[in-house]
């Protein structure tokens, strides 16, 4: 049997794969895998480009761009290996850190599934990567910055402590190992999710069947936004830090994780900073001796964030299967 089904997701990032399945094969040794891409309606020739390459990936379509749970879930499915790796198109390998996970999943029944640090495309680590579940739902909340409001927070959302460092509430789906047999038990990816978030509400059920490991002494580069045409784009304020898709899949998450009261204390919140940014930037503008409706592109632009996120509300707020694609 194989060691590892590596799954990649593809929409339209052909030369991003070719890059990650060569790190792959440059580095992994010691262990049997196979690569499945489970593609999202590239409409462009990205099967042909990957497999002229490397002929033995294993090519799926979807028929439509089904988004990253989906996509993933159609992946396992098709997986023949003892253990699985969702891997993103827009990473790279720089060694046997594959062979090391699949390690930790063998010797250790007790974890449910491994990941390890991220570094940027000039390897630089990332900071401030979230691994509990209180660092993202703090993130929620537009506060004045400042150490009161944020002890605060820590104090009404606290982050869980571990004896073991490398032990976390969730891992990221960029690259995230774990077996079937665990996936049999916690179920795959909530297929309401069409991107974001999805990783985060797997790992709560993944948790449930075992720890989840983040190796710190390992690594792997994050390129980040491969398939993204409006990264660039997005310009993120204090107030506006949300891109939409992202922020209705977390409020999504927030409903299926801590419920209804939860879920609407957000939109309430978010609701009722509209008229607080507003007076804020209008206040500023007359003491600076300004137009008092100056520069006020930055709250249109959160109002209708608001509107975006509002057009999900009944639907997220009973909970209803379907998909969540802005």
């Amino acid at each position: 049997m194989l060691d590892l089904s590596i799954i990649i997701v593809n929409y339209k990032t052909p030369k991003l794969i070719l890059n990650c399945l060569a790190s792959i094969h440059t580095y992994t040794e010691g262990i049997d895998f196979e690569v499945i891409v489970v593609d999202n309606q590239s409409g462009d020739d990205s099967q042909a480009v990957i497999l002229a390459q490397y002929p033995t990936v294993r090519w799926f379509d979807m028929g439509y761009n089904a988004g990253f749970a989906r996509a993933n879930n159609y992946g396992i499915k098709q997986a023949k290996a003892r253990n699985v790796l969702l891997l993103n198109s827009d990473t790279l390998l720089t060694d046997n850190v594959l062979a090391r996970c699949v390690g930790i999943l063998d010797k250790q029944p007790d974890v449910a599934a491994v990941s390890v640090l991220q570094r940027g495309g000039g390897g630089q680590l990332r900071p401030n990567l979230y691994t509990t579940f209180g660092q993202m739902r703090r993130a929620f909340y537009i506060l004045p910055a400042g150490a009161f409001f944020q002890n605060w927070l820590h104090r009404l959302i606290p982050d869980p402590q571990y004896s073991d460092p490398n032990q976390v509430e969730w891992l990221s789906g960029a690259f995230l190992m774990t077996r079937p047999s665990t996936i049999a038990l916690a179920g795959g990816l909530d297929e309401s999710f069409f991107m974001y978030g999805e990783d985060v509400e797997w790992g709560y059920r993944l948790g449930k069947h075992g720890r989840l490991l983040l190796l710190r002494e390992a690594s792997f580069i994050h390129l980040e936004y491969g398939s993204s045409d409006d990264n660039q784009q997005h310009v993120v304020t204090h107030i506006n830090r949300f891109k939409p898709q992202i922020q209705v899949s977390q409020l999504l998450w927030v409903r299926k994780q801590y419920g209804v009261g939860a879920y609407l204390v957000l939109i309430l919140h978010y609701l009722l900073m509209i008229p607080i940014v507003y007076a804020w930037k209008i206040a500023v503008n007359l003491r600076d001796r300004r137009l008092p409706w100056a520069d006020l592109e930055n709250q249109r632009a959160f109002t209708q964030q608001v509107g975006i996120f509002l057009r999900f509300f009944w639907k997220t707020l009973f909970n209803r299967p379907g998909f969540y694609k802005v």
